[in-house]
């Protein structure tokens, strides 16, 4: 965690839950109303809600609020914690964590006797590492993780165990998507029960919360690790095999128990790092 943030003053994360389910919800309802035909937009509507700017409002929420209650020295604090990439032999934990449980929970499906789904993405390696860069700064990482860790689950932490701040996070994380429900999307967890994402984030989030917490408050690395994350469900959907998704959820809660077991719930992170 960042030595430099200060504990926020009260009602900061209302703040926060206000400025970014506003700036998403303002653009993706309208959306949600559009294809679900309820709504009938002008096209300079539709090109607007195409740039998918809702996807930024936890950026904005987390130097907004930041700004609001901390001024310029803590948005550049929130800032530079974006630029950590010193990441020590957690690079190789924050990289190799989401391949190998998607990819794992599609071997086990696979050993089990059940079909695998078909991995369409392989056939063109080139993309992969274009891939990479793109989910990075265009399909959620950049746009969400100074919010969640960066500054939901840090500030939490002032009145929480570092364990229920990332649950409280994950769940804020999850329910932020909501109207993306009502809207066509290629993204397998689109297509799948709304509990089914509310528990991906709660266990994903106490992953990812576990990386930053162990880097020193490292927002670079929670991106790094979203982004491995989408990633990988893209590379190895494991989420269009019915098997392969319930072995993946056993696999996240061994993981979580794992880091609670020998990290601890007050901080995830191990003492001689704090």
């Amino acid at each position: 965690m960042s030595n430099n943030t200060k504990t926020p003053k009260k009602y900061s994360i209302i703040v926060f839950m206000l400025i970014a389910y506003g700036f998403s919800w303002l653009i993706w309802i309208p959306e949600a109303l559009i294809a679900q035909n309820m709504w009938i937009a002008p096209e300079g509507v539709k090109s607007i809600l195409a740039l998918n700017l809702g996807a930024w409002g936890p950026l904005v929420a987390a130097i907004v609020t930041t700004f609001f209650y901390q001024r310029g020295a803590g948005v550049k604090d929130l800032l530079k914690r974006g630029f950590m990439a010193r990441l020590g032999k957690w690079w190789w934990v924050v990289l190799l964590t989401f391949p190998v449980l998607i990819g794992g929970s599609l071997a086990l499906s696979g050993l089990l006797g059940n079909s695998l789904p078909e991995f369409a993405v392989l056939a063109e390696p080139v993309a992969l590492p274009v891939a990479l860069i793109y989910i990075f700064f265009l399909a959620g990482p950049l746009q969400e993780e100074f919010g969640w860790r960066g500054y939901v689950f840090e500030h939490l932490q002032s009145k929480y165990d570092a364990l229920t701040a990332a649950i409280l996070a994950g769940l804020m994380w999850g329910l932020w998507h909501l109207p993306l429900f009502f809207v066509p999307r290629a993204e397998d967890y689109y297509n799948r029960p709304f509990w089914g994402l509310m528990l991906t984030t709660t266990l994903v989030g106490i992953i990812l919360a576990w990386f930053y917490a162990n880097t020193k408050g490292s927002i670079f690395a929670a991106m790094l690790g979203h982004t491995m994350f989408n990633w990988s469900n893209w590379v190895l959907p494991a989420l269009k095999s019915d098997s392969a998704a319930l072995i993946l959820f056993g696999l996240y809660f061994i993981v979580v128990g794992y880091i609670v077991w020998q990290y601890g719930k007050k901080t995830l992170k191990k003492t001689s790092a704090s």
